[in-house]
């Protein structure tokens, strides 16, 4: 066993010699990696994970170290350091550079191998991601956690699903069904369900198990088919589910050792069609067991007690088990190593012949002891048991009866027979049956020997001349044909083997081994002479296929002559091809079923009847090319037909043109190691080997040549395009020296103006700030002087409502002093009315007595008359007199008076301006009141008048009375008496108008008194709002 350490390298060899595993343990190579310094460990391995082709693996340590291990080239390296620790890995993506990786925050990276370089990372994960499943096309991915699941699409690597459960329900496992669209998932609760990956329906679920079980799924298998799921947990029990009945197959119960079970992945074999029998049960004492689901059997172990295994996984194409180890080691094992012993041939049959006590020779009982091999490990033989089987002999027993068993219990005569009957074998048996009819020898040693020669000179650019889509299918081909070319140097000269191999390489593409040995089978024997003209085609075998057209169908074939068509154009392309240019898959099994149940010249008669049959169609072809096109495409040719026409022309043609007479019987390859095959020209394909190696050297001399050209023009080139670049580069430097110059100008423009700009703000600032603090000193003084004002306007208001109250007092004075006037003089006007009345009512008795004079007195009388006219004239001229002196002395008053309230009304005059309002109205009342005097002046007036007319009528009726008695003493009385009467009505005028005067006066003074009171009771007095909002 060899060991590796990675230690600080990033790359390397995986070994320095090939290895060679033990039959016993089957190691490859056992890598670890340690680190040298202070403290010097080894650093564990977490994951591993293959890709799609099973020859290179990734394995992801606890540092976060990812290495990529290339077991066909031997090499690996360090693809990534991701500085986490990784929970799950997945390698077989649809780029086949590209790699997931779950890591220890919960994120997933995608990284390429190549360029080493992340690709995507995705996020969504709230727990550590324990697995990751990829589609079978590589496009999708499911990652799953404790708490969920998620879809990705790996083009894109956006999320499109996500699958939330309830807390109580975790997830145990989410992934894809092999070669299918379905989902399963797998819960805690035991509850399997599977989806529709388009729709996401749920197209099933399983039943639960069997009640009372007390098995909790927790590791899940399905086999490459999708058919067969199996589930394990803590216990030894391992159940099978069928995925198409949705039913459990069969429970496997474990060894007793085996308490419980930590993974479980069922074994690759190409030979099974992808339902895998083989399971691998990974338990807890770290023991990988491999069972057959069948027959229950335990296969073979890997690990022991003292080298555990914590996980491993097998490669797609069943060559190799990489595990992680307990010590956290990395262990490449070799499948074919471990199964060498289960895959060994029987042991051949020892049969011994006892004679009876009769007779020496007597064959009447044959007693046979079979000893059969057993399949278990070497290392744990267990006693063989024989089994004893009485056989009857055959009485004649001839050659050909032992020509017709074959292996495994059959026989060519009952297959043939049943052949007959339904025209070919069952497709599910087809291959076990080839395999007995051609005797495949399975030498797996030699053939490892000539795949481990690598890829064939003659095929290294195959893909070239035959561009096959699949690439598996491909290297499958690549490697069967240099296979055939390391066995025998032929056919790396050939240019028709990859045509007559393609066909059965297609067939048995999953399983290299059977795909060889059929192809170098066939050639063995139903390809006969047909390498002894090369490198022309085979013309003697050609020539029987002619021989028999002649016999059979003489018209056809010289049609065929007449167009100078020869065998090489209607016989070769279907040789050379094995039909498979003209045959539909279906039609070419049915009619190889029937090849390898015959002769080897069978073969040759299936040709000349395909050629027969098509009689019809190559009547009417005249041209070359419509026959060239004819045998190497498809026809409308019923194949049943063709073989009934084989099979006739095998038994009607003479023998001595059956090819029977020219090709040999069957003969199987040998088992251990192949037949040695140079039934050819030798020194023809020497010398063409030669010569081909040759051109080929010469083709290497001539490419290194010209590699070496093209490194020169390349590094002329390349030094053109530096100095290129370096004169470019001097350009854009001193164009950019010249822009960044001018960016410096502009810059320090820039900044100049930005200084200028600054210095402009700050005195823009200091000056709004020198006006601020003016606007606040403005303020301050202002609020200083409404102050002022405010406690100015409140003194000012106190002195004024001081001075009202002096003036209210001054006028209460003032009234009272007024009120006095007033009474005195309405005491002496009243005294004057009285005194008037008093007069006047002497006058009236006076002129009653004039008029009773008159009356009783004579003329003798005048003489007293005149002086009584006199005295009254005395009198009334001192009454006139006292009232003018009375009038004057009123007017002094009037005047005096006037004066006064001139003064009040100055006094007052400030005040009036704040009782415009009141004032208007009370004009308005004092005009009408005006009206009202105006209107009493004309009634007294008119009064006036009308006393005044009765006065003068009653004047004139006295004067005329007495006009008679006494003319001049009358007259002169008269005169008098008019004057009294102007006197009389002048006063009286003069008295009016003082009166009015005097009442206009007064209510004036009252309604001002009255206006300073009402103003002064309003300013002392507050409102109710005021003290309210005071209080």
């Amino acid at each position: 066993m060899q060991t590796l350490d990675l230690g600080n390298r990033e790359e390397g060899k995986i070994w320095h010699r090939k290895p060679s595993p033990s039959t016993q343990q089957g190691v490859i190579i056992n890598i670890i990696h340690s680190t040298t310094g202070y403290h010097s460990k080894t650093i564990r391995f977490l994951n591993v994970a293959f890709d799609t082709s099973g020859d290179s693996l990734l394995a992801g340590d606890h540092q976060g170290n990812v290495y990529a291990f290339e077991l066909a080239a031997n090499k690996f390296n360090l693809v990534q350091r991701t500085a986490q620790a990784c929970t799950a890995l997945a390698f077989n993506l649809r780029r086949k550079t590209e790699f997931l990786v779950a890591l220890a925050d919960y994120s997933i990276k995608c990284f390429d191998t190549d360029t080493k370089e992340l690709v995507s990372w995705m996020r969504g994960h709230e727990s550590s991601v324990s697995s990751i499943s990829v589609h079978g096309s590589g496009r999708y991915a499911i990652t799953s956690s404790a708490d969920t699941a998620q879809l990705w699409d790996l083009d894109t690597f956006q999320r499109k699903r996500k699958l939330n459960i309830r807390q109580s329900v975790a997830i145990q496992k989410v992934f894809f069904l092999p070669l299918s669209n379905t989902i399963i998932s797998c819960f805690k609760d035991n509850t399997v369900f599977a989806w529709e990956f388009d729709t996401l329906s749920c197209k099933y679920q399983l039943p639960s198990p069997i009640e009372g079980s007390a098995l909790r799924y927790k590791v899940f298998a399905v086999t490459r088919d999708g058919r067969v799921l199996a589930a394990g947990g803590k216990s030894n029990h391992l159940h099978l589910w069928c995925l198409d009945s949705k039913q459990l197959l069969r429970i496997i119960q474990m060894p007793t050792k085996v308490r419980s079970v930590r993974h479980l992945e069922f074994l690759p074999d190409s030979f099974d069609g992808g339902s895998n029998q083989v399971l691998g049960v990974l338990s807890q004492d770290n023991i990988l067991r491999f069972i057959n689901i069948q027959t229950c059997k335990l296969l073979f172990e890997v690990g022991t007690h003292e080298e555990g295994i914590s996980m491993a996984t097998l490669s797609p194409n069943g060559r190799y088990i990489a595990a992680v180890m307990e010590n956290g080691s990395l262990s490449i094992y070799s499948i074919q190593a471990l199964t060498q012993e289960i895959n060994k041939p029987p042991p051949p049959l020892f049969k011994v012949i006892e004679e009876s006590s009769r007779s020496r020779f007597d064959t009447d009982k044959l007693t046979v002891r079979v000893a059969p091999g057993i399949s278990a490990k070497p290392w744990k033989s267990k006693a063989s048991k024989l089994q004893t089987k009485v056989l009857r002999p055959q009485r004649d027993v001839s050659h050909e009866d032992k020509e017709n068993e074959l292996p495994d219990g059959l026989n060519k005569k009952r297959l043939q027979a049943l052949l007959k009957g339904f025209g070919e074998y069952p497709t599910k048996y087809r291959m076990f049956v080839w395999r007995s009819l051609l005797h495949l020898p399975e030498n797996h040693l030699a053939f490892s020997s000539l795949l481990d020669k690598g890829t064939h000179s003659a095929f290294v650019h195959l893909q070239n001349e035959y561009p096959i889509k699949s690439r598996k299918l491909l290297r499958v081909l690549q490697r069967t044909l240099s296979a055939l070319a390391h066995w025998s140097t032929i056919f790396g000269e050939l240019p028709y083997v990859p045509l007559l191999a393609f066909p059965f390489v297609k067939l048995f593409q999953n399983n290299q081994l059977i795909c060889f040995e059929v192809v170098a089978t066939v050639i063995v024997n139903w390809c006969q002479h047909w390498f002894e003209f090369f490198p022309n085609p085979p013309i003697n075998v050609l020539s029987m296929v002619e021989n028999i057209l002649a016999q059979h169908d003489k018209e056809l074939l010289q049609h065929l002559m007449n167009y100078n068509i020869t065998s090489q154009v209607y016989a070769w392309p279907l040789l050379e091809t094995m039909f498979s240019e003209v045959l539909t898959r279906e039609e070419w099994l049915k009619m190889f079923d029937n090849i390898f149940s015959n002769h080897p010249s069978y073969f040759l008669m299936v040709v000349a009847a395909y050629i027969i049959c098509s009689r019809a169609p190559l009547l009417h072809c005249n041209q070359k090319e419509d026959f060239e096109y004819f045998f190497h495409h498809r026809n409308n040719l019923d194949i049943s037909v063709v073989i009934k026409e084989a099979y006739h022309l095998m038994d009607c043609t003479p023998a001595d043109i059956h090819p029977r007479r020219m090709l040999d019987d069957f003969v199987p390859l040998t088992k251990g190691q192949y037949p040695i095959f140079n039934k050819y020209p030798k020194f023809i394909v020497d010398y063409q080997s030669q010569e081909r190696e040759r051109i080929r050297q010469d083709e290497i001399e001539y490419l290194r040549e010209r590699q070496l050209v093209h490194e020169v023009e390349a590094k002329a080139i390349e030094r053109r395009v530096e100095d290129e670049t370096w004169y470019r580069k001097q350009e854009l430097l001193r164009k950019a020296e010249e822009q960044r110059r001018k960016i410096l100008i502009q810059e320090e423009e820039k900044l100049a103006e930005q200084r200028r700009r600054l210095a402009a703000v700050k005195r823009e600032r200091r000056f709004l700030k020198y006006q601020q603090d003016q606007r606040e000193m403005e303020l301050k003084r202002l609020d200083d002087e409404i102050t002022r004002k405010a406690s100015m306007r409140d003194q000012e208001t106190a002195a004024t409502i001081r001075d009202v109250e002096v003036q209210q007092m001054e006028l209460q004075s003032q009234r009272r002093l007024f009120e006095q006037k007033l009474i005195k003089e309405q005491e002496a006007v009243t005294q004057e009315v009285k005194g008037e009345l008093d007069t006047s009512r002497r006058k009236a008795d006076l002129e009653e007595h004039l008029l009773q004079r008159l009356i009783e007195t004579d003329q003798g009388r005048e003489h007293t008359l005149v002086e009584e006219c006199l005295a009254k004239a005395d009198q009334e001229h001192l009454d006139t007199g006292w009232r003018a002196q009375v009038l004057r002395m009123q007017r002094c008053d009037d005047m005096d008076r006037e004066g006064r309230y001139q003064e009040i009304a100055a006094l007052l005059r400030d005040n009036r301006a704040t009782e415009a309002e009141l004032r208007d109205a009370m004009k308005a009342e004092e005009a009408q009141k005006w009206e009202d005097v105006l209107e009493e002046r004309e009634h007294l007036a008119a009064e006036q008048a009308v006393t005044a007319a009765l006065d003068a009528n009653r004047k004139q009726f006295l004067e005329r009375e007495m006009k008679d008695a006494e003319n001049r003493i009358f007259t002169s009385k008269c005169m008098c008496y008019n004057c009294h009467l102007f006197f009389q009505v002048s006063l009286d005028r003069g008295r009016q108008e003082l009166e009015t005067r005097e009442r206009e006066l007064m209510a004036e003074v009252r309604q001002l008194r009255q206006r300073l009171m009402s103003q002064a009771q309003a300013r002392q007095a507050p409102s109710p709002v005021d003290a309210q909002g005071s209080s």
